[in-house]
């Protein structure tokens, strides 16, 4: 194999090249023209523009244009990454009829085990655990009312060619039924071009896990562990570890042996993974197969070497598996984080725009620790509302857990991204729950820690004092440096405390200063002394400054009377104020913030896939009145106040930006 071409973008595109590179393969891309400036098309041979023939953004799903792009250039394999028709049967039974290699499972396999309805039919044949539930698609919303009585509530609402959390929706009571039962088919329908539903029975306090699989196609096989991936929001994974730390290694390896049972039973191979629903007594129920490569296959390569998608390509190629059972061996802790481009404080909007900023951590690896960032973009791409939101995934690995959560919390300290809404200070505060700490979680994570959903992160008095006297130092040496253009600044000697109040978002605290003998020197109320060594000073990276024996990694932006800063995923502006200035400011008037109800706006930018009101319509407080697609899931808007619709703005199948005038009210 000589020629591959990647029919995907992003993260996944940059993963396939990677490996391709060093297996000494030609890697080919395919893009949009939204891509053209991405990474995968900078880091690959050959790229070719996808044309948008019928102008609505589909280029990726475009089976016959990707082939003939294929056939033109003599390419010999491709390799469908994850999403899009990456579990497309028809896709890649048109590959094959082409005498094109398809760098994965055979198409009966993905159409059977693709399906969610027909698999689970397959997995009960073969004797395989299945949740309780109803194994045809419902039609109509009557009969969704009528099963979900039967199996009781709560249920899942589920697309029958779903996956990636997108088509799902837990329903707890009847009254919720039609709205979700309704997403959950125009999701589907757009995200897969098929609305197919079935129901099927929620199993409360679940654990989300699932277990990666390797055959050939001469019928061996192989399993490479688990990875437990119950930390999700909408039904969609963030992060992903490995080993889990619930289940232990006999219930691993009956989990395993029913994967591979049910991957032979439909002849697949390549990498597969098989996902199950684990309750509380550890019983398990196959929930569905991916038949392609997982987004968070990264955990699986650190904790046992092994290179998948490699793996992939020999077995696209004809080889025998040169693996077996006996030389897998699993090493350490890994642990991924997906990186999004999304609002946590807004119940995770998406959200666009460029990357002004793109800092990630130094990726590193080593017998004690690994780093490992993998990625689509650069500081400059832009985020589009059309695909994906996730920015990278930041991949952490050490010999033990402990020591993996720890590295992790330092990593996404150290990673910063300016310029459009993040879920980085989410995701530290995920990882600093005690509960997460100690393994005990289920897919109810979010809803348990977070009922009134992510506020953002406030610092402890004592990490604000830390704080404060850091950037109270840094302040007056910018003082210091103006005065003393010409002097030597360690011997200049400032003994008489000057004092100031240090205020955090609704928060002040006073803090005296002086400096003597190179050091910052600053007391809080109760006399404690934090000396203050500034390590370096750098807008545009890390800055560093010890306080006492402390090491803080801050980013920074200097403003008139302060500084933007993000420490360790706290975020605001600290502003420094002389004590004297400060008492005048608290009798200035606090200006009030006109908020007017009388319009419903786009939150974010996306397309108007429904609008469920007329002019003249009566609404009620929590109605339904639009929804907006973006980034591939569907954002419904309820209405805020109940009133008379005066006028409406947009219609159906507009593309909104953020802000956006929807409809207005009388």
């Amino acid at each position: 194999m000589k020629k591959i071409l990647i029919a995907n973008r992003g993260e996944i595109a940059c993963r396939v090249i990677k490996t391709a590179a060093k297996m000494g393969i030609e890697s080919s891309v395919v893009f949009s023209k939204d891509d053209a400036s991405s990474l995968a098309v900078k880091m690959a041979d050959k790229a070719f523009l996808l044309r948008d023939s019928n102008n609505k953004n589909q280029e990726y799903l475009d089976i016959d244009q990707i082939i003939g792009i294929a056939k033109r250039n003599n390419i010999e394999a491709i390799h469908p990454g994850y999403g899009f028709l990456s579990e497309n049967a028809t896709f890649a039974k048109a590959i094959e009829e082409n005498n094109i290699k398809f760098i994965g499972p055979p198409h009966k396999a993905i159409e059977i085990m693709g399906d969610k309805i027909v698999s689970k039919l397959q997995a009960k044949k073969c004797g395989v655990s299945t949740i309780p539930g109803v194994d045809s698609e419902i039609v109509s919303l009557a009969e969704a009312q009528r099963i979900a009585e039967e199996i009781g509530f709560p249920i899942m609402v589920k697309a029958s060619a779903g996956g990636g959390g997108k088509g799902m929706r837990v329903v707890h009571n009847k009254e919720d039924l039609a709205e979700n039962f309704l997403s959950a088919k125009n999701e589907a329908k757009s995200s897969f071009g098929d609305e197919r539903i079935f129901i099927e029975k929620f199993v409360e306090k679940p654990h989300h896990i699932e277990i990666q699989i390797l055959g050939d196609k001469f019928g061996n096989f192989i399993h490479l562990g688990e990875r437990d991936c119950s930390i999700q929001r909408r039904n969609q994974k963030i992060i992903e570890e490995s080993p889990s730390p619930f289940i232990d290694s006999v219930v691993r390896d009956a989990m395993a042996g029913q994967a591979i049972k049910l991957a032979k039973s439909v002849n697949y191979f390549s990498v597969g993974t098989v996902e199950f629903i684990v309750d509380a007594q550890k019983n398990f129920y196959f929930l569905e197969m991916n038949t392609r490569l997982q987004v968070e296959h990264p955990v699986t390569e650190l904790t046992t070497g092994v290179d998948l998608v490699e793996q992939m390509i020999r077995v696209a190629a004809g080889e025998t598996l040169s693996l077996n059972q006996e030389t897998i061996s699993f090493s350490g802790c890994a642990m991924e984080a997906r990186v999004y481009a999304e609002d946590p404080s807004r119940e995770f909007l998406p959200s666009v725009g460029r990357l002004n900023q793109y800092f990630p951590p130094e990726e590193i690896k080593s017998d004690t620790g690994c780093i490992r960032n993998d990625t689509g973009v650069y500081e400059g791409s832009v985020i589009s509302f059309k695909y994906d939101p996730m920015i990278s995934k930041l991949c952490v690995w050490t010999p033990s857990r402990g020591k993996s959560l720890e590295l992790m919390m330092n990593s996404l300290a150290e990673f910063r991204i300016d310029g459009i809404k993040n879920n980085l200070s989410f995701l530290m505060d995920v990882i600093s729950k005690e509960k997460f700490q100690k393994g005990q979680f289920t897919t109810n994570f979010l809803s348990a820690e977070y009922p009134e959903g992510f506020r953002i992160r406030n610092l402890s008095s004592r990490d604000l004092e830390y704080l404060g006297a850091a950037l109270l130092s840094l302040n007056k040496q910018f003082d210091l440096d103006k005065k003393s253009e010409s002097e030597i600044f360690p011997t200049m000697r400032y003994p008489n405390l000057e004092k100031y109040n240090i205020y955090w978002r609704d928060r002040m605290i006073p803090l005296s200063w002086s400096f003597s003998d190179g050091y910052h020197r600053v007391k809080n109320q109760s006399e404690k002394e934090y000396r203050v060594n500034i390590k370096n000073l750098c807008f545009n990276q890390v800055t560093k400054i010890k306080v006492n024996s402390r090491s803080l990694n801050l980013w920074l932006r200097k403003k008139t009377d302060g500084f933007l800063v993000n420490w360790q995923g706290h975020e605001g502006e600290l502003k420094v104020y002389p004590s004297g200035l400060s008492r005048l400011l608290e009798l200035m008037p606090q200006k009030e913030m006109q908020v007017s109800n009388q319009t419903l706006s786009a939150p974010m930018p996306g397309l108007l896939v429904s609008l469920d009101v007329s002019v003249g319509d009566e609404v009620e407080l929590g109605q339904r009145l639009c929804a907006l697609e973006a980034m591939k899931m569907e954002n419904v808007l309820y209405a805020e106040r109940s009133g008379k619709i005066s006028e409406l703005n947009c219609k159906e199948g507009d593309v909104l930006s953020d802000g956006d005038k929807i409809l207005e009210y009388e």
